[in-house]
């Protein structure tokens, strides 16, 4: 399990059986060579423990969650929280924080609701590469 400081690194939270959500972590694992992005399924003892700690639902979840040294974001503040930490040209994300959160996270939602059927889904978590091996946690 690789070292995590919560005072230094990030840790995205995200559902283990979901296809969009697994691609994702391979997507951002990719663009962030430096390795600042830790990884913890929610399904993990770890993920379901911080995801309830937040107020949410490991049973169900239905968002994901980014906790930074700088504060925790979920749903579309997540996804705009990841393009800034992956800088670069993903910082033009940031141009979405324009638009209210009433407006960004209703279209989230809609993805995340309907993630399992347009994506698929596994019956377990994935069997990560030795690359997100090295940065998943729990």
């Amino acid at each position: 399990m690789p070292n995590y400081d919560p005072s230094r690194d990030h840790l995205l939270l995200f559902d283990g059986i979901c296809h969009l959500c697994d691609s994702s972590v391979r997507f951002i694992v990719k663009r962030d060579p430096a390795g600042r992005i830790k990884f913890s399924p929610i399904q993990s003892s770890l993920g379901s423990q911080l995801y309830a700690q937040h107020g949410l639902d490991p049973a169900a979840p239905n968002a994901m969650l980014f906790i930074t040294p700088q504060g925790v974001f979920k749903a579309s503040d997540a996804a705009l929280e990841i393009a800034r930490t992956l800088g670069g040209l993903w910082k033009l994300a940031l141009v979405f924080k324009l638009l209210p959160r009433a407006l960004r996270d209703p279209a989230y939602y809609i993805i995340a609701r309907n993630r399992y059927r347009w994506f698929g889904k596994d019956e377990s978590c994935m069997m990560p590469t030795p690359e997100l091996k090295a940065r998943m946690l729990d």
